[in-house]
């Protein structure tokens, strides 16, 4: 393996002691984001630097995030079993910013996990392999330069880290956290000759899973900890039911297998201080959110008026988020009267069903195919629901975007979204608790009682702002949650 000395990145005898921690994802707000990962590994990191926490980051180069990174300089030049890479070092903010530049493997258009037509790319063993390889070389040190203590790994594509790692001899403690079980990583058994492990670790205690290659089952079996992003996802993944076939080794994790919740980055998420929206405002001061409605409404081509509720979905289009539920209540919405608009894309089916339902009800349902940063920070702006009737959800961000910008969720119980909404329940509204509504069943009539409960509460004009109220003074930050997360690094280190 050659290596050429690093120009930048030795520590100097005047930087006080702290904990060094390696955090390894795919993408990374504001450079890359496809879904919710990214605003948790764009915002964790700073805040636990601002906790006294001395983190960096790892992730592909990927063009996007190639584009928004301004090089400071080499790390090192790397032969691995994928090939030679350069590793160079940028900043985003506070937050010091490792890239793999493997153009062969990253530097591709688009998405980064697959290719036009919506398939994977055949070599994405190899591609997040690299990642986890690299992760490793970390934490077996470069030529005594900076070296993590801990290594945390976020959802498959960084799955393999933990097991590179213990493969090396457990030179770091390792975290593994699950975003989102469903999606694992799964390659065929051929694709372990090409991963550069010990052969025995293709086995059922280690990565083989079901016969093939399951890089998030080796970040479950190899990380000394394991996290889901809600308390009630914890519980829930070593049930049969939402264990996707791994809840026996979930179940025998034990203790070192918690539920941390996930927080709204509050320097990008805040009615207050947000300039993608027509009008601030905040929970004491709610007058903007009208204008906010009243901005959305004309830019969707909706009908103007404060006098209806208006019903949003911000979602990628799939099955799991319940959508198809979503599609068979919009009469019911309609014919009370309600507004809907979706910003979101993905399953062409469910794209062209909500395409229909805006054509049959002009200036009350109102689509916006895609995905836009922007437009969602006005959406959550200007809508009084959002909808999250998710089959399963790990922690869900919408919801906590629309507890911020008073956007009352609508939820099914289950995972964060059971974490973080209270529903309007008499004696929830009696004792000033409730933030939104949640149903039970995952079916039509569901969540068809839940938007009965949102007309009902809207048509109390004084219990709906007491409730909107009290959803947006709700503390979902990152702090607490980065706490915990310290406390965890603490512990694996002994300290």
């Amino acid at each position: 393996m050659s290596r050429k000395p690093a120009k930048i990145d030795a520590p100097t005898a005047s930087e006080p002691p702290a904990m060094r921690v390696l955090h390894v994802c795919s993408e990374l707000f504001p450079l890359l984001k496809t879904g919710g990962l990214a605003d948790v590994t764009g915002a964790l990191p700073p805040k636990l630097i601002e906790l006294g926490i001395d983190v960096r980051v790892l992730v592909p180069g990927f063009p996007a995030i190639k584009a928004g990174l301004a090089e400071e300089g080499d790390v090192t030049h790397l032969d691995t079993p994928f090939g030679p890479v350069r590793l160079w070092f940028g900043r985003l903010g506070a937050v010091g910013i490792y890239v793999i530049d493997a153009p062969e493997l990253y530097d591709r258009p688009g998405n980064p996990y697959e290719d036009a037509a919506k398939q994977p790319y055949g070599d994405n063993h190899r591609r997040f392999a690299l990642l986890a390889w690299v992760a490793a070389e970390l934490a077996s040190g470069l030529d005594g330069f900076w070296q993590p203590e801990v290594v945390h790994g976020h959802d498959w594509h960084a799955g393999l880290t933990p097991a590179y790692i213990a493969a090396r001899g457990h030179p770091a403690k390792t975290v593994f956290t699950v975003h989102n079980l469903a999606y694992q990583g799964i390659f065929g058994p051929r694709e372990f000759a090409e991963l550069a492990l010990p052969g025995h670790f293709f086995d059922v205690n280690g990565i083989e899973f079901n016969g093939d290659v399951s890089f998030m089952k080796a970040g479950l079996f190899y990380a000394d900890h394991v996290t889901t992003v809600s308390p009630t996802y914890a519980r829930e993944i070593t049930t049969p039911e939402q264990g996707c076939g791994l809840q026996g080794l979930l179940q025998s994790r034990g203790a070192s297998l918690t539920g941390i919740l996930n927080g709204v980055d509050e320097a990008v998420w805040d009615p207050a201080h947000d300039a993608l929206i027509a009008t601030a405002f905040t929970a004491e001061k709610p007058t903007g959110k009208a204008k906010c409605k009243a901005a959305l409404q004309a830019d969707m081509g909706l009908t103007v008026t404060d006098e209806v509720p208006l019903f949003a979905v911000v979602s990628r289009l799939t099955e799991q988020k319940g959508l198809h539920l979503v599609l068979q209540v919009l009469p019911q919405i309609a014919a009370a009267g309600g507004q809907f608009v979706l910003l979101g894309s993905g399953d062409p089916g469910l794209e062209a069903a909500f395409r229909t339902a805006a054509e049959l009800h002009p200036g009350q349902v109102a689509i916006h195919i895609g995905y836009d940063e922007a437009h969602s920070h006005r959406v959550m702006a200007g809508a009084d629901v959002v909808l999250v009737p998710s089959r399963f959800e790990p922690c869900g961000l919408t919801q906590l975007y629309g507890l911020k910008y008073g956007a009352l969720p609508l939820v099914r119980r289950v995972g964060g979204l059971a974490d973080t909404v209270i529903d309007c329940a008499l004696e929830n509204l009696a004792d000033e608790s409730a933030t939104g509504f949640v149903f039970q069943d995952f079916t039509v009539a569901g969540i068809a009682a839940a938007t009965r409960r949102a007309f009902a509460l809207w048509a109390r004009s004084k219990e709906w702002k007491a409730v909107r109220r009290q959803a947006m003074r709700r503390d979902f930050g990152w702090q607490a949650s980065a706490a915990a997360y310290i406390d965890l690094y603490r512990h694996l280190l002994g300290r």
